[in-house]
């Protein structure tokens, strides 16, 4: 699997639960979304994360 930026950002737009894991790290940590989304994706969607299933549903989608 591969971060596409442009993909994160539709899929936490369009997924509720996402998108408040994504505010809550936000507001955890302090860094800025982009920052944030890019260590998302590494904790929670690559290499067995818990939500690798979704992201690649979202992918195979969007070919």
């Amino acid at each position: 699997m591969e971060y596409f930026k442009s993909q994160m950002k539709e899929l936490i737009k369009i997924n509720k639960v996402l998108h408040l894991r994504l505010m809550e790290l936000m507001d955890e940590h302090g860094y800025e979304k982009n920052f944030i989304m890019k260590a998302f994706y590494h904790s929670g969607m690559a290499n067995g994360g818990k939500y690798q299933s979704l992201y690649q549903a979202f992918n195979a989608h969007k070919e």
